[in-house]
């Protein structure tokens, strides 16, 4: 593979200097990120229902189970962040991991209920190497202080969502009513597409994503580490497999590994100055905080993907509609929509001095997300007394739900490459998506406490256990957000400059 390809006449200043709201690189990594995210939120999406379908698994074990397998897969952003910063650099951190997300797919495409749990190993190391270093080369499309940089996290982040609503949508329904293995090789086949995208693409991006070694280390020792790297990431299958397969031992994995990459994150700041320090304490205040949203968001691939396979009703206005569709979609479909103008309305706001910071966007990020939870506890109201609800009212609770979303996710994003210097960049971005690991494994354990136990529950006995658990939630995220906004002064100072 031929990833150190680049184009001596591009330069990092002639990118940055790019005219117009984004620059043309970002919409190549719009491409190379959409099927990426394709294959995740369709894999998302199918994850409950399979295991419930097909392996014949309970509830309260799916949404274990469930925050199990989307913890490690966002634990292990932080290793390919660390690797890429080291050793690999981004480009081929993004071939390496796509290639493993690949062969994650057509593996278990062979025998989905056999190769589950090996196949998804494989996906779980794959996204670690892709997820966070891709973020990380947008950053380095803009330069420091240049407004125009939330706009294109949220262009890059509607990106991902279209990535998100095509496999929302088409997954679900071929795994449903189709094949699951034909479900699962699609995610084979997007990311070879995706690996094939960036390698046409990769020549535009001057030096950004190269390797971080020094250029007069010699090129053999270099090739040592690299195949180190690779070879390491194949022979920590086996503990993934053991973790994954087992909640348990989640639970003790959990409670390591967090605070060991903390430690790890407090000892790289000890080489950066008192200046940069502040930066990095509040981009871990946002850190802190984006655990708690995601455990709350992330209930969307766990128990709402259970509480819209038992109790949402198949129709939309009238129109026959698989709920399961509409709860792995609808929340994509309207980032689409309204991600690009919410960016544009960032832009307009900071030209006239009048935009929120990035601390006001994180609060009120949490009070949407109350309220949506608030909307997805009032179903309960318009049940039938067989316990069926409406579908309609949960597309509304996802409607709102999508503006709490945008205020923290394509900002968070935005804020790790801002507060971060330069050699931490793939670092933090991992922080930051290690920090959505610990919030879909409290996910599951928040859907594990919701679900009824057994299997012989009836459906009115779930749709009173789950609402009253997203009451709950809605109060929880009510109380986050306000402590937030109180603690704005202090963190807007920590964040010097940083808007």
């Amino acid at each position: 593979m031929s990833q150190n390809q680049t184009n001596p006449e591009i330069t990092l200043e002639s990118i940055q200097n790019f005219t117009g709201k984004y620059p043309r690189q970002l919409w190549y990594l719009f491409s190379i990120e959409m099927w990426e995210r394709f294959c995740f939120y369709g894999m998302r999406g199918m994850l409950a229902v399979f295991m419930v379908e097909k392996l014949l698994m309970e509830d309260g074990a799916v949404n274990l189970q469930y925050g199990a397998i989307q913890a490690f897969i966002y634990i292990f952003t932080f290793v390919g962040g660390f690797f890429a910063d080291k050793i690999l650099g981004f480009r081929k951190s993004l071939f390496w991991g796509g290639a493993l997300m690949a062969v994650g797919g057509f593996s278990i495409a062979a025998a989905p209920a056999d190769m589950f749990y090996i196949g998804t190993c494989f996906t779980i190391i794959g996204t670690g190497f892709f997820k966070p270093n891709i973020s990380t080369m947008v950053g380095y499309l803009y330069k420091e202080g240049d407004s125009r940089r939330d706009a294109g996290f949220s262009l890059f982040y509607a990106g991902i969502n279209l990535g998100a609503l095509l496999g929302g949508i088409l997954m679900i329904w071929v795994g449903k009513y189709y094949s699951w293995g034909l479900a699962f090789a699609l995610v084979g086949i997007v990311m070879l597409i995706s690996i094939t995208t960036l390698y046409f693409t990769q020549k535009s991006f001057g030096p950004i994503g190269l390797s971080p070694l020094s250029p007069s280390m010699s090129p053999q020792k270099k090739r040592t580490y690299e195949i180190a790297t690779y070879v390491g990431s194949l022979a920590i299958m086996p503990l993934i497999l053991i973790l994954i397969k087992n909640t348990h031992y989640t639970d003790m994995f959990m409670l390591i590994a967090g605070p060991l990459t903390l430690l790890y994150v407090f000892y790289e700041m000890t080489h950066h100055t008192w200046e940069e320090n502040k930066k990095l304490i509040a981009a871990l205040v946002f850190i802190v905080f984006s655990i708690l949203f995601w455990a709350f968001f992330e209930q969307s691939g766990g128990s709402l993907s259970l509480f819209a396979l038992n109790n949402i009703k198949h129709n939309f206005l009238g129109i026959p509609m698989d709920p399961n569709i509409v709860n792995n979609s609808s929340n994509s479909l309207f980032v689409i929509i309204f991600a690009p103008l919410l960016g544009l309305l960032w832009v307009w706001l900071s030209k006239r001095k009048m935009e929120p910071n990035s601390v006001l966007k994180f609060g009120l990020g949490f009070l949407l997300l109350g309220l949506g939870f608030y909307v997805f506890y009032s179903t309960v109201g318009f049940a039938t007394p067989e316990g069926m609800t409406s579908l309609e009212i949960f597309t509304i609770a996802y409607f709102v739900v999508t503006f709490a979303e945008l205020c923290v996710s394509p900002i968070g994003l935005s804020l790790m490459t801002k507060l971060s210097p330069n050699r931490m960049q793939g670092l933090m971005m991992g922080m930051w998506f290690l920090a959505s690991g610990y919030g879909q494994y409290v996910a599951g354990l928040l859907g594990h406490g919701m679900s009824v136990p057994g299997t012989e529950a009836s459906a009115m006995e779930k749709l009173i256990a789950f609402t009253a658990g997203y009451k709950q939630l809605a109060i929880y995220a009510l109380i986050a957000g306000v402590a937030l906004l109180a603690l704005a002064p202090l963190v807007r100072r920590l964040m010097g400059n940083t808007k």
